[in-house]
């Protein structure tokens, strides 16, 4: 009798499949899912590096976080239902400070995006690799939606790109819509960058900054890379939110697909409705039609 235990025992598992096929929890809320989250290194269903991907999503998504975020913090829900509809999924953590290193959160976002797009790009290497694939597709969020176009441009991203979605994005930078337009670049001859030690990547996020008139300069659309742009009329961050509108690639407004979406700069990610149109802009041939309930801006 105890010899047919343990056959019996494998086949029972075999039938009944990995505990971790049950659908990952998704909370659909930005602060719930960066207190859960934030400390650990990848969200729900990330960077696990023996995912292979399927015939139906053949190309691996990474996800590339906002300002202060981090591949935990910021991408919980949208990171669980990737997973969920059958993705292969990633989350790197760029652009942390030293200054900030002792803090029990990482806070990622602070470094030059120069320098971020180089560990983007040796991120996207890293997924290639892991996954067999010739090219992956971007999700970002805020500075997650501009910096790597430093990558695609600049440091031979464009070849490894297929899509490219963009939460918030800032193609005008985060005060407006002008990009001639902004700040001066040094105070006193003292460049702005030097001036922000911790947040090196903001003034480069503001209109008019030596950074955007680069990334701008022929266009931010690198050929043959699909680009959609998610964008929210109560974004309390790129102001006007229209300034994240750019010529060349599909442009959404959140609230027309949802008027009760009030989702705000920093909810976006997590908004069901946002989370199914990154769906169907990642698989337009059989797209969904989003869900659209009551979310309210995480800023009041």
């Amino acid at each position: 009798m105890r010899r047919l235990a343990l056959p019996l025992l494998a086949l029972a598992l075999a039938v009944s499949g990995p505990a971790s096929a049950a659908p990952l929890p998704v909370s659909h809320h930005f602060l719930q899912d960066a207190v859960m989250y934030g400390a650990l290194p990848s969200p729900p269903g990330a960077n696990q590096w023996n995912c292979r991907p399927s015939a139906k999503h053949p190309t691996p998504v990474v996800l590339v976080h906002g300002t202060a975020g981090s591949a935990g913090g910021n991408w919980g829900s949208m990171s669980a239902s990737l997973k969920n509809n059958g993705y292969c999924v990633y989350a790197l953590t760029y652009g942390l400070a030293p200054e900030l290193a002792g803090l029990p959160l990482p806070i990622g976002g602070m470094d030059r995006m120069q320098e971020s797009a180089k560990q983007l790009a040796a991120f996207v290497t890293k997924v290639r690799r892991a996954t067999g694939a010739a090219r992956v597709d971007l999700v970002g969020h805020s500075q997650g939606t501009l910096m790597p176009t430093y990558y695609a441009k600049f440091l031979g991203g464009a070849k490894f790109i297929r899509r490219y979605v963009s939460l918030s994005p800032l193609w005008h930078g985060t005060g407006g819509g002008d990009t001639t337009q902004g700040s001066p670049a040094t105070i006193n001859g003292v460049s702005r960058e030097d001036l922000t030690p911790v947040c090196k990547a903001c003034p480069q996020m503001a209109s008019g900054s030596a950074f955007l008139a680069k990334v701008r300069q022929g266009g931010v659309a690198v050929r043959g890379i699909a680009y959609t742009n998610i964008v929210s009329k109560w974004d309390e961050i790129v102001i006007p939110y229209t300034s994240g509108i750019e010529r060349g690639m599909k442009n959404i407004v959140l609230q027309t697909v949802c008027a009760k979406d009030y989702s705000d700069h920093v909810q976006i990610p997590a908004s069901p409705t946002t989370i199914d149109l990154v769906l169907n802009a990642l698989d337009p041939a059989h797209p969904r039609t989003p869900r659209c309930q009551l979310v309210l801006p995480l800023n009041g």
